[in-house]
């Protein structure tokens, strides 16, 4: 058989090859949501354990409302008013944070305005403690954070002042007119009291109101204008943590009926922020560890 003959009947058979892996790979694609439940809003994918009915979301804790009266619809944390921008299966939520409290004075020294700011999480749901920071900003301000973690108490407490918006340095905050703190772990509910020193007098030519907040570091950077800019801000994102229940995987394992690692390539693990465990496709697999064959191998060429 000479080479011409070869090289046709090679391509003849090149596209059957080709035509042959396709169907390899959509079979290979399972859904990240349990049969007939939604499995996105408004284009965000909601992954089981999370779910919008009883029977499709793993605990009450997960459930997540589909609002479709806005175009496009968006998708909400339980019946909270916290967006839910993304939800990944490595154990975090990303909502958009509305609590953002202030404490605004007259020229009189005399309040006009003060908003508090408080949150509670489900069970199994925790502030994330390396991607958020308690954050106060203002001249005449300091908080004090009080609240829950894991099974006790917690306290912590930040100051922001200055004398003068000279003092102020771009993109610092370190005490002179923004003032951060981090987060302890596995905390769950959390109250912030905002209060002023002196009522803005000494400052309230270019300083009458002071802010804070819990939201994602990367989301906020300081600066001379945040002194009066935030009085417009309605919303800043925040990282929330899930795991399933608040044993370990041991445990989890023992009681087989509950244990949440469905797919048999499945692994279990404990979170770095709270109780609980999560679970994962080992290297080598993808997919949903928490439905029955959820993980899957990556086809490799």
């Amino acid at each position: 058989m000479d080479n011409h003959v070869m090289q046709t009947l090679a391509l003849m058979f090149l596209p059957i090859i080709i035509f042959s892996i396709k169907p390899a790979l959509s079979q290979n694609s399972p859904a990240i949501a349990k049969p007939n439940c939604a499995a996105a809003c408004g284009g965000v994918s909601i992954p089981y354990p999370f779910g919008t009915t009883e029977n499709c979301y793993q605990h009450s804790s997960f459930l997540v409302t589909c609002n479709e009266t806005f175009s496009p619809p968006q998708l909400f944390l339980g019946e909270s008013t916290m967006q839910i921008k993304n939800i990944n299966l490595d154990g975090q939520v990303r909502v958009t944070n509305v609590y953002i409290g202030h404490d605004c004075y007259d020229r009189k020294a005399r309040r006009v305005s003060r908003v508090t700011t408080s949150l509670t999480l489900p069970y199994f749901l925790t502030v994330n403690n390396t991607a958020n920071k308690i954050t106060v900003v203002g001249c005449d301000a300091y908080v004090y954070v009080s609240g829950r973690r894991l099974s006790r108490e917690f306290l912590a407490g930040c100051t922001a002042v200055c004398y003068d918006k000279g003092d102020l340095e771009e993109g610092s905050c370190t005490g002179s007119g923004c003032c951060q703190t981090y987060i302890p772990e596995g905390v769950w509910s959390l109250e912030i009291d905002l209060r002023s020193y002196w009522n803005y007098t000494n400052v309230w030519d270019f300083n009458d109101c002071g802010y804070a907040f819990v939201a994602e570091t990367t989301a906020f950077n300081f600066s001379y204008e945040s002194l009066t800019s935030l009085r417009n801000v309605t919303a800043l994102p925040m990282v929330i943590d899930w795991a399933i229940g608040n044993g370990t995987c041991e445990e989890a394992v023992k009681n087989g009926t509950d244990y949440a690692c469905l797919s048999p390539n499945s692994t279990c693990y404990k979170p770095e922020n709270g109780d609980g465990y999560r679970c994962r496709c080992p290297v080598g697999y993808q997919g949903n560890p928490y439905l029955i064959d959820g993980c899957y191998g990556m086809l490799v060429l």
